[in-house]
């Protein structure tokens, strides 16, 4: 079994910052009131490799974000289809097009000043 397709015993750091997280967004959810699946966690992938996003992948984590179009662009087709991706960050007109071209699953908050 390669590494790139099961998760090493030794859990990565992206994974343990991973259920840190999302357990501290359990707890504040119920702080609130709310459930912790009304909360989107959205997992930065800015400058990881696609071994680890994939990690993440593997165990539940679907929801994930770039801030550059080219590492986005160059990652997502490397990556399962079920991926909810998200652009964050500002967006120069200029990289709208290849951004939306090749991402059905993409979703963006664009600021559409100047755009």
């Amino acid at each position: 079994m390669s590494a790139s397709s099961s998760i090493p015993k030794m859990e990565s750091t992206a994974i343990t910052s991973l259920r840190s997280v999302m357990q501290r967004v359990k707890q504040s959810a119920e702080k609130s009131g709310r459930a912790s699946n009304q909360v989107r966690v959205v997992a930065v992938s800015k400058t990881k490799p696609v071994s680890i996003i994939n990690q993440v992948y593997q165990i539940g984590h679907r929801c994930f974000g770039e801030n550059y179009v080219q590492e986005i662009i160059e990652k997502a087709p490397q990556l399962p289809d079920d991926m909810e991706w998200h652009f964050i960050g500002n967006l120069q007109s200029n990289k709208v097009k290849p951004l939306l071209v090749p991402l059905d699953s993409m979703y963006s908050k664009l600021n559409t000043v100047g755009i």
